[in-house]
């Protein structure tokens, strides 16, 4: 049978190896959840939540070793794994406290004499959740509480280098009172994933990852009917227009490019500064990212961890290297680092043209682009000239005028402004265009896998 095997990114020493499951070992655990599904969904929203806030706990009660195995699975930052615990556990209690008023049934009215009506959200059964590994926690997690709380089971396919992770969250499910086989972690190849999507016990599929992974699942599950959310890529712009305060562009432009050691999908990516700042913003913001210490993840004075792998190591370089071939010019960074481990440095392009992975794509990685923009209208044009859609920022002093490029102008699920930050439970995340469709947290997932149901009463 094949085996996966997970190495710190930190050393290239390997950790642990697992048997890979048959397909039939698959299936087998896709009809348990299902199974469990069907005694599930018999609980009120409100006998449900009990459980997410035992989850909750359980999380900030393992903490210190949850962050410790992601630090070790993909080299994030101890801290960056503490926070994520955090977040994680935000989750399961919003979920828990808000479910039952968001999930409750809603009275109308039909029919000309007005007759009673009842709109209610059932769970329809197993959903199937893809996952990546930057966040080994919190991207099974954002599925996983809504769902739940929804009433419905999930089967995780998480990604095989965070295997611990996405195992170490089931046991610690199950260890805070969760029916065993409502949660289910599967380690399966992509080809017993396609079959796994095509079984009539899989009611929906989420799938967060690239544009590519989005396209062949979603592929997949249309033509078996089955509805997908999908959070992909992005190459998110960050507009500092010209009024912007450089101090506070400058310092979250390097929080949120640096941030989970720039593999985020939500990370500040292009930086796209109008002419009569530019220069100002230039100087200030590569004077920061040569400050940044490189190091061990372990070490509370490190900054900037390795990248997930050596595989995303050489992408990462090699995106550089064709982006720099076809005219970028690299003002800090670029230069691999003589250390052991998959590190590459806080890195600054400039002249960043189309045409270059550093205009077109994403680079998964702490590789800055900054565009000159002519003024402030053309910087919201370059900013949509995207194929992307997730998220984006704005540096203005005039908080209203960006609310309003924001609110009608940006074609993005997400904007942040004169700040960075990831995720938040009460906010819907997700976005447009080829980064995917559907929404998470806020509530809003909670009803992506719902029969939303119609009950006329005479």
């Amino acid at each position: 049978m094949p085996k996966i095997t997970t190495v710190n990114p930190a050393t290239g020493k390997e950790i642990q190896s697992y048997d890979m499951m048959s397909e039939a070992e698959a299936v087998g655990r896709v009809e348990t959840c299902h199974a469990a599904f069907e005694k599930w969904r018999g609980l009120s929203h409100d006998k449900r939540a009990p459980y997410l806030e035992r989850i909750a706990v359980k999380l900030r009660d393992n903490a210190d070793e949850l962050a410790e195995l992601m630090t070790a699975e993909t080299g994030k930052l101890y801290r960056d794994g503490l926070t994520e615990v955090e977040i994680c556990a935000l989750l399961f209690e919003y979920a828990a406290q808000n479910g039952p008023d968001i999930l409750a049934d809603e009275e109308r009215t039909h029919g000309a004499n007005g007759s009673r009506g009842v709109v209610t959200y059932q769970p329809v059964g197993v959903i199937y959740s893809i996952q990546p590994w930057n966040f080994p926690l919190y991207q099974p997690v954002r599925v996983l509480a809504d769902n739940l709380m929804t009433g419905n089971g999930c089967v995780l396919k998480h990604a095989s280098i965070c295997t611990g992770s996405g195992l170490r969250l089931r046991e610690l499910c199950i260890e805070a009172g969760l029916p065993e086989d409502l949660f289910q972690v599967i380690l399966i190849d992509h080809d017993t994933s396609d079959k796994l999507i095509e079984h009539p016990k899989v009611r929906g599929v989420t799938l967060t990852g690239s544009d590519g992974a989005g396209r062949h699942v979603g592929s997949v599950a249309a033509r078996a009917l089955k509805k997908t959310v999908l959070e992909l890529g992005s190459n998110d712009a960050y507009l500092v227009l010209e009024d912007a305060d450089i101090e506070t562009a400058v310092k979250f432009s390097v929080v949120g490019r640096l941030y989970n050691n720039g593999e985020t999908c939500v990370s500040a990516k292009r930086f796209i500064v109008t002419d009569k700042i530019y220069d100002q913003f230039v100087e200030a913001f590569v004077a920061q990212m040569q400050e940044i210490t490189l190091g061990d993840p372990m070490n509370e004075a490190t900054q900037l961890g390795p990248l997930s792998s050596q595989d995303q190591f050489e992408t990462v370089r090699d995106q550089v290297e064709k982006s720099v071939a076809n005219g970028a010019k690299i003002l800090c960074g670029g230069k691999v680092p003589d250390r052991t481990g998959a590190c590459y440095p806080a890195t600054v392009l400039v002249d960043v043209n189309p045409g270059m992975p550093a205009y077109d794509d994403e680079i998964f990685g702490p590789v800055a682009a900054v565009i000159r923009a002519r003024d402030d209208a053309d910087a919201m044009r370059l900013a949509n000239d995207s194929r992307y859609g997730l998220g984006g920022g704005i540096f203005s002093r005039d908080e209203d005028r960006a609310l309003e490029l924001a609110r009608k102008h940006f074609d993005t699920g997400m904007v942040r402004i004169n700040s960075f930050g990831a995720a938040d439970p009460n906010m819907p995340f997700g976005g447009v265009k080829d980064s995917g469709y559907g929404r998470e947290h806020g509530g809003f997932g909670m009803k992506e896998f719902v029969n939303v149901k119609a009950v006329y009463l005479p």
